[in-house]
């Protein structure tokens, strides 16, 4: 979506019915339906502590009244409910219940469009049985009796307010918000309440004197442009409602938007060899699921959280598209490079890559490559990638793998799973 400085407001006339359900807890929600024992108790989805992996994915409404937020680390969650049971995610499962659940929603409308696993955008606007409101109420009551679980859902006129009614009153309950009464409900709430919003950007909005979602919504756009850069811009257009982003129709063959590994270390990197081992070995994962898929890259991408969970994201976009793992491991670590001075120990790194084109398309090369190293470079990847396919990920390794294998001795392609977007 793009906002200018003078909004079209036409293209905004027409307003559309567009439902958010978002599964309450989902995945321990899932995991107390499968463990009546656990029911009645402080439950939390979590990664595996004894390898530092040991994050809240999810918790139960029991879980919630102790304060424990999704993404701290086990032992501080304990802190607060010493009787907070833990349990390892179980990803078929839950992928299992999703489906299930876009089976209730693909009754209603054709245009369903997945945020993660446990959320969905549903585009109702042409169902002429039943109003939104209606419709919100009725997939309420099917996924409670039909899965055992709830779902929140948000109805409004645009994606972004949608989402913001999901969130808005939790859990097991339907929020309206409209042209009409979108500013009590959405104005007065935090800035970090609007989608997109994050910490960072928080903290630059509060510098600035911006608190409120409708603080956004009022200031000077070219203020929030010298602050946030095209930031700026998208935000100013949600906090106003000016989001005519389509619902995705579910038959759409989703395009792949990124490819990334992450990994959370078994001890804190405090050095910058210790980051450089962890970017090679996910660079090489990273890599080599690209050319499986058929696709170069153009934007690297680096996620960073400190050892006090503050978390750092960069991107650089290369000169061209490639997916040689020399060329993204060397765009990542001068970005790192560039990014961080290593004033706190790191406990987590990811790498992504992102602005994809096929790899059999035609595309600039630039004049200054060795073309005959490139060659080179592209047979090597391709050899390497034989190689581990046939004997395993550890078969050809980098020497400089070898000076500290408790960090580079993880296999990030083979243990990829898909956790919560952001938490690392």
């Amino acid at each position: 979506m793009n906002i200018n400085c003078v909004v079209d407001k036409s293209k905004y006339k027409k307003d559309r019915v567009i439902l958010h359900s978002d599964c309450n807890g989902f995945y321990a929600s899932v995991e107390c339906l499968h463990h009546p024992e656990i029911r009645n108790k402080p439950v939390a989805v979590s990664g595996d502590a004894e390898n530092r992996h040991g994050i809240i994915l999810a918790k139960n409404e029991i879980a919630k009244k102790y304060n424990i937020k999704t993404g701290e680390a086990i032992w501080q969650a304990k802190q607060k409910c010493p009787d907070l049971i833990t349990v390892p995610p179980h990803f078929d499962l839950y992928k299992r219940f999703s489906k299930m659940a876009r089976r209730i929603y693909s009754e209603y409308t054709d245009k369903i469009e997945p945020f993660g696993l446990d959320e969905a955008w549903l585009d109702v606007t042409d169902n002429k049985n039943m109003n939104g409101k209606e419709i919100a109420l009725e997939i309420n009551r099917r996924i409670k009796q039909e899965l055992g679980i709830t779902v929140s859902v948000g109805v409004s006129f645009n994606k972004i307010f949608a989402k913001f009614g999901s969130d808005y009153k939790k859990p097991d309950a339907i929020t309206e918000i409209t042209r009409g009464n979108y500013r009590d409900i959405v104005w007065n709430c935090p800035a970090k309440d609007l989608l997109y919003v994050g910490r960072a950007t928080g903290r630059k909005l509060e510098s600035i004197g911006i608190y409120t979602i409708g603080d956004i919504a009022t200031a000077d756009v070219t203020l929030l442009r010298s602050y946030l850069g095209k930031w700026g811009d998208l935000i100013y257009g949600f906090a106003n409602g000016y989001d005519s982003s389509p619902v995705a129709h579910m038959n759409e063959n989703s395009e792949v938007k990124s490819i990334g590994n992450s990994t959370t270390t078994p001890k804190d990197m405090v050095t910058f060899n210790d980051v450089k081992q962890v970017i090679l070995v996910l660079c090489d994962s990273v890599c080599r699921r690209m050319r499986e898929q058929g696709f170069m890259a153009k934007t690297v991408c680096i996620y960073i959280r400190d050892n006090e969970l503050t978390t750092l994201k960069r991107q650089h976009t290369m000169e061209a598209h490639t997916n040689l793992t020399k060329k993204i491991t060397k765009a990542a670590t001068e970005l790192f490079i560039k990014s961080y001075k290593m004033e706190k120990p790191l406990r987590s790194i990811g790498v992504s890559v992102t602005d994809f084109i096929h790899d059999d398309q035609p595309h600039q090369i630039s004049f200054l490559v060795d073309e005959k190293r490139l060659i080179q470079n592209e047979r090597l990847d391709k050899t390497l990638d034989m190689l581990k396919k046939r004997f395993g990920n550890y078969a050809v390794r980098p020497a400089v793998l070898l000076n500290d294998k408790e960090l580079s001795d993880f296999n990030p392609k083979e243990d990829h799973t898909i956790h919560p977007v952001g938490y690392l």
